[in-house]
């Protein structure tokens, strides 16, 4: 401590407290300038940021001596090791905030079975390896602790560097991009504890040292969900817990790692186990993501990855041996990645695209190994500096190599890789389903909860929920005064950016809060603040980036008090009908009634249901989302099946200019998207209707007026209607219904139940499904049958 005060309260300008600053200011610049080159090539940032390192250290700009006396000094080792410690400490917790716990449970064979023909696999690499290595660099003692360090990097994965370049591919919404990330916690989890148990036993007596370090992380974890508890109710009407609170969580899990540290173990684990035990609802989870995130991959990770091509020497690599040294334990590691990979997809089935992939995505290093080896170089006198220097060449080469080469898979195979489940009808009720809500202010919000409540369904229709709030940007927004930094009250954010959206901000939070406290059903909420004009690229960018099946949007008109329909926000239809033409993944317009409409569900307000089926791909869509409501146990669901009871004729038409051919091919797809139905809901009756868990009515009619006046009988019976937007085409069944359109972009029937003529008070769902999953039916006009004249 002394010798810190006087490093700090010296005179000379260059001592190692101010060149830490000054080293981390450089790669952050340096980086920003690797990043705007290389971004354009497909490479991610930790590559950029790395090469940031390199530039700054030994291998480039150290070579001039008089940079080599300012950044390399004495002290420079303490001040960037409890620099990297505490970040270290701060991604690690954030990791396990932002760990995808529901994902990890359903998949954890497969995440078992890769990680351990990973580990097992490199593992007995590195143990064949580690008899080279350590004839090559003469080790003469503790050869048993150098084989497991040898072992340790060939078969660790370092899960910052993976979550940080799968987030900036953006594909860590993929299935691939999240099986690797879960694969390569539980690898580099595992070789943490296996470095600490090797020094339990080594050590004797630290098993009573591993029980206190055991407690303190649960005594931590529950102290710090009491606290999240506690800021919530204690910051009601705020947006944001304000930062002293947030620094005295953080300040538990910073002294719980010193403690673990002292104790002689890696603290890691527990900062990992914490941030996964933290509870994930409430302004302090989101205040604690807000700000760890921006401050983890703006400032964090980049320099973390920084330092790592900092301490990256190539003068080492004039050795012959050296460079024997390090080739052969990257190739190892390469190779028993991409072997044990492959072993694993083969025995899980995936494919083999897919597994190329997460070999090298697991490939990736810089931090658990780095752990391990510097903990070894603090506790033991007989680790060499050469050895430690050659250790963190290997883990650079390795990550400068898998980074640019999983780049390069994903941006050659693209189509690939691309999200392919843009709609609903094939997904299987039992698997995983990706929706995105939008709302615009707190009005729209209970509605939609009720709407998540119910296609959560149950247990065993897994699903992942985003809310998007849309917030339009003003052309003359008025910007708040500007104040500096430090008159800024606690909580306030230095930018203005969070101030859009005003009051509905904190009252659409606050109840999505009470409804993941009430249903445990996680909501990922986002903000998204544009100019109407261009809020539609918002929604279908980000129904594309988190590879969603179907985005929820809502309809430009709200109830009134008198019950009539009254226009809302100007825009908001214009984004319907762009994103309903441009979305990536079928798109869903909700008609809010307010009290009278469709509710949470709940035993003690049920919610009845009616699915309007007349035929169709968009119709097939809407039923394809009724599988998960079905599974609600407080929704009553009944499909109201249209059948026309006339014949229709056919068009007789001459032959003129192959006329007569298209006619024929029209009536083909007709017939043909006829069976579809038929076998679709055919298997829609054996799975639901049978058992019970829905009613199946079948209502026949000749045209358009007695489709109406069926609408009307039963439009008092039901809180929701769910019906198609298009159709089948121009049928019988709906003909006239369009002559009084209001909303072309409800489809026919979907426009006259939100109209004023059937004075509903029902809610309505018209879905539209994805256009490239109907074969050429871009707008379902195109007739194929006529009237009875």
């Amino acid at each position: 401590m002394d010798q810190a005060k006087r490093l700090l309260c010296t005179r000379d300008l260059w001592n190692p407290f101010n060149t830490t600053f000054v080293q981390t200011c450089g790669m952050l610049l340096v980086s920003q300038i690797f990043h705007v080159i290389l971004k354009p090539l497909g490479q991610p940032g930790p590559v950029a940021q790395i090469l940031a390192g390199l530039v700054l250290g030994p291998s480039l700009l150290c070579k001039i001596e008089r940079v080599r006396q300012i950044f390399i000094q004495p002290a420079f080792e303490a001040y960037s090791f409890l620099l990297l410690f505490v970040f270290r400490i701060l991604f690690m917790f954030s990791i396990g905030l932002e760990a995808d716990l529901p994902y990890m449970s359903r998949n954890m064979k497969r995440i078992g079975v890769i990680a351990a023909w990973n580990l097992g696999v490199c593992g007995a690499f590195g143990a064949a390896a580690s008899f080279f290595v350590i004839y090559l660099l003469k080790v003469a003692s503790h050869r048993f602790a150098f084989a497991i360090i040898i072992m340790i990097i060939v078969a660790s994965t370092a899960s910052p560097v993976v979550v940080r370049l799968i987030a900036e591919l953006k594909f860590d919404t993929a299935d691939t991009g999240r099986l690797a990330i879960s694969a390569a916690l539980f690898i580099e989890l595992f070789c943490i504890a296996w470095y600490s148990t090797y020094l339990a036993f080594s050590a004797g007596n630290m098993f009573g040292f591993a029980l206190v370090c055991i407690l303190g992380t649960g005594i931590v974890a529950y102290a710090n969900r009491f606290m999240a508890m506690w800021c919530n109710k204690r910051n009601r009407n705020m947006k944001f817990v304000p930062g002293t609170e947030m620094s005295a969580i953080l300040l538990l899990v910073i002294l719980l790692s010193f403690m673990i540290e002292k104790l002689g173990f890696n603290s890691m684990i527990s900062c990992f186990l914490v941030g996964v035990a933290f509870p994930r609802e409430g302004k302090t989870t989101r205040t604690l993501l807000h700000r760890l995130t921006y401050a983890v991959n703006n400032f964090i990770l980049p320099i973390y990855f920084g330092f790592n091509g900092f301490r990256f020497d190539v003068n080492y690599l004039i050795s012959v041996r050296n460079c024997i040294v390090v080739a052969l334990v990257i190739v190892l590691g390469i190779g028993g990645k991409i072997i044990g990979t492959l072993c694993a997809c083969h025995q899980l089935n995936i494919p083999r695209n897919d597994a190329v992939v997460l070999a090298f995505i697991l490939n990736l290093k810089g931090h658990g190994e780095l752990l391990v080896i510097e903990a070894f170089s603090r506790s033991d006198t007989w680790w060499d500096d050469n050895t430690h220097k050659l250790v963190i060449i290997i883990v650079v080469i390795n990550t400068l190599i898998a980074g640019p080469v999983v780049s390069f898979i994903l941006k050659r195979d693209a189509k690939y890789f691309a999200h392919k489940l843009t709609f609903l009808e094939f997904l299987d009720p039992e698997k995983e389903l990706r929706f995105q809500l939008c709302v615009y202010e707190s009005r729209h919000i209970t509605s939609k909860l009720g709407l998540i409540a119910s296609m959560t369904g149950s247990n065993r229709s897994p699903t992942v929920t985003y809310l998007l709030h849309l917030v339009e940007l003003q052309k003359r927004h008025r910007r708040k005064k500007k104040l500096m930094y430090h008159q800024l009250q606690d909580g306030d954010q230095f930018s203005d950016d969070d101030e859009y959206g005003g009051n509905d901000i904190v009252e659409i939070n606050d109840a999505v809060d009470a409804f993941t406290t009430d249903s445990k059903i996680l909501v990922h909420q986002n903000k998204a603040v544009s100019y109407f004009p261009k809020v539609y690229e918002d929604v279908c960018s980000s129904a594309e980036d988190l590879r969603v099946s179907i985005v929820f949007l809502t309809f430009h008109k709200h109830q009134r008090l008198d019950g009539k329909l009254e226009n809302d926000k100007d825009g908001m239809r214009i984004v319907n009908q762009k994103v309903l033409r441009h979305a990536p993944c079928s798109v869903g317009i909700f008609v809010d009634r307010g009290l009278t409409g469709f509710q949470l569900p709940s035993p003690e307000l049920a919610q009845n249901v009616a699915t309007l089926f007349f035929g169709g791909p968009d119709d097939r869509e809407a039923l394809a989302c009724c599988k998960r409501i079905a599974m609600h146990p407080y929704v009553n669901l009944t499909i109201i099946r249209f059948q026309s009871s006339g014949q229709p004729k056919k068009k007789e038409v001459h032959d003129r200019n192959g006329e007569d051919e298209e006619q024929h091919i029209s009536i083909c797809s007709y017939e043909v998207d006829m069976a579809i139905d038929n076998v679709f809901m055919e298997d829609f009756c054996n799975r639901y209707v049978t058992s019970g868990k829905v009613k199946y009515v079948e209502k026949r009619t000749e045209n358009g007026e007695q489709t109406v006046e069926i609408l009307k009988e039963i439009g008092e019976m039901y809180s929701l209607f769910i019906v198609g937007k298009g159709g089948r085409g121009n049928s019988p069944m709906t003909t006239g219904m369009s002559d009084w359109e209001e909303c072309p972009e409800l489809g026919a029937v979907g426009d006259i139940l939100a109209s004023a003529e059937l004075n509903l008070g029902a809610s309505v769902l018209v879905i539209q499904q994805h256009r490239s999953a109907t074969d050429g039916h871009e707008d379902n006009e195109n007739p194929v049958l006529d009237d009875d004249d």
